[in-house]
């Protein structure tokens, strides 16, 4: 399943110079945890949240550790975020993004590697929609008829290249089977990797053997017979 299935295209943004007065009055009415910044243009300049704003309203706590733990704090950008007066002051940046066309896997993985709850999705620099976790969380409650759908379009058809009626797929409570003859050992491996990346699938058991075997290069007498 790609991005694009599951953001939201109308995404509530702020501009760099936005009060972090009103940011907060925006990301609490709106009932969200962060916006992108963005410029005039649509370009994502960074990503404002409600730590930002936290971090403003808590400020500098006892500097513990000498100058090596202030300067991490610097580096940080705690200190400076406690200065700051607008979004584009206290945001992160840069932003982590992803494109329309990247796999839910793909933010699913940075939202864990990072511990970040959204990702704004772009083309060209340009915001286009936002992709967060409750919309991945959503994308896994799926039937077992469109995870065998997403199989057969995305995975054997366009991915693999493979005629989807010559191979014997079910999908059971969220549990792949996928039985058959595919051209080489790759084919299989991957048709693997991509099913257990599906939003939606529990398990995969594929049992797809491989009609030509990998061809091993032999010795130079192979070549050169008496």
């Amino acid at each position: 399943m790609k991005i694009e299935a599951l953001m939201t295209n109308d995404v509530i943004t702020v501009a760099p110079e936005t009060p972090l007065r009103d940011v907060a009055a925006i990301l609490s009415t709106n009932h969200i945890s962060g916006a992108p910044v963005c410029d005039a243009d649509g370009t994502v300049l960074g990503v404002v949240s409600e730590a930002d704003v936290l971090r403003k309203e808590q400020g500098v706590g006892p500097d513990v550790g000498g100058s090596f733990r202030w300067l991490l704090r610097r580096l940080d950008d705690e200190i400076d975020k406690v200065d700051a007066l607008t979004a584009g002051e206290a945001m992160t940046r840069p932003a982590l993004t992803v494109l329309p066309s990247a796999p839910a896997a793909e933010a699913a993985r940075l939202m864990i590697e990072y511990r970040i709850n959204r990702l704004p999705v772009v083309r060209g620099g340009k915001l286009v929609g936002i992709v967060t976790r409750s919309d991945l969380v959503r994308a896994f409650h799926r039937s077992d008829e469109e995870i065998a759908e997403e199989i057969r379009n995305d995975v054997l058809v366009r991915a693999l290249w493979l005629a989807p009626e010559s191979l014997d797929l079910s999908v059971r409570d969220g549990v792949v089977t996928l039985t058959g003859a595919v051209d080489t050992e790759a084919d299989a491996r991957a048709a693997e990797n991509l099913i257990r990346r599906i939003p939606g699938v529990l398990d995969a058991h594929i049992e797809l053997r491989a009609r030509t075997r990998p061809h091993h290069r032999g010795s130079i007498l192979e070549f050169f017979p008496r």
